[in-house]
């Protein structure tokens, strides 16, 4: 075991299982005291079980570590307030904040409910929110913290039939730019991560959405994996940089947004200005039909264009 989190008492939501767990595991073996939060649902959100949660204590336990176990859900309020009071009871402080707990439920957007638009913002995006907020009451009372989320390419870049997922998960990555600031004086650091690995919550990405991937060359047909699916297979690689953000070697690592897939780490910009066109004055849309194409969007591509009818 290492000793560079020794004396440091994180959470780490959404830990029963694949990246939240791989992270709880690395927390501890650096020293970390862990609560291992997991309601034990199903990918969407569904059932609970707080043998989930655990099964990972018993085995930090195991490995000389140590850790409890809250099944509390992140989307209730007052449930993420008792999961961050768990580690202030038991351990006497919060320094590290993993915001990794997650559901899916993918549907492209003309089908999509609102439960199911509901329910995947609630956890994510709001479950983001309801941990950091309770957490931060106590980081900014120690003058010390480390707060990692989880966001995703989905968000950032888009991705088919993923609408609710996206959005929350872009707005995560607003979300961590804003508390940045909120918390920086007070020398917390806020950072997120956006994954790739295959975890039980890819495994359940509908094939309305798989087709698109093939078609795009980011997954390979049914039954196979492409080369990039194989370099990102394993949660545990995600884990040591999450690690390494909680660490004080990331002291001055705040606001920023990162990419983990495999070997790759990847720091992401924030939304900047491409190309400009300016005038004196207010546009016409006339002018603007006659410059854009040639300007701005001279070579803009469309994601999802059109397709010819066979009727």
């Amino acid at each position: 075991m290492g000793d560079r989190l020794k004396g440091r008492a994180a959470v780490v939501t959404g830990a029963g299982r694949g990246i939240g767990r791989a992270v709880a595991e690395l927390l501890a073996a650096e020293g970390a005291a862990v609560v291992v939060n997991d309601l034990g649902g199903a990918v969407d959100g569904t059932g609970a079980a707080s043998s989930v949660a655990e099964e990972v204590v018993d085995g930090i336990r195991r490995r000389g570590g140590t850790a409890v176990a809250n099944a509390d859900s992140v989307a209730d309020f007052k449930a993420a307030e008792r999961i961050i009071g768990t580690a202030v009871r038991e351990f006497g402080a919060v320094d590290i904040l993993v915001n990794n707990a997650g559901i899916l439920r993918d549907r492209m957007i003309f089908n999509m409910t609102e439960a199911e638009w509901d329910a995947v913002i609630a956890v994510h995006l709001k479950g983001t929110f309801n941990c950091t907020r309770h957490a931060a009451v106590h980081m900014r009372q120690q003058r010390r913290g480390r707060i990692i989320s989880m966001s995703s390419t989905s968000g950032v870049y888009g991705n088919s039939g993923q609408a609710n997922y996206g959005a929350a998960k872009d707005g995560i990555a607003a979300f961590t730019r804003v508390v940045a600031r909120d918390l920086g004086r007070y020398g917390i650091g806020v950072n997120a991560v956006c994954p790739g690995a295959m975890t039980r919550m890819a495994a359940t990405v509908p094939e309305s959405a798989r087709a698109t991937r093939v078609q795009r060359g980011i997954s390979g047909p049914a039954g196979e994996r492409s080369p990039l699916e194989l370099a990102f297979m394993g949660p545990d690689n995600v884990a040591p940089w999450v690690v390494y953000l909680a660490t004080d070697a990331a002291r001055d690592v705040n606001g920023q947004v990162f990419f983990v897939m495999g070997g790759f780490i990847s720091l992401l910009n924030d939304p900047a200005p491409i190309r400009t066109m300016q005038k004196d004055g207010r546009w016409t849309p006339e002018e603007i039909a006659v410059l854009f194409p040639r300007t701005l969007g001279m070579d803009l591509v469309n994601p999802a264009p059109p397709r010819e009818s066979s009727g």
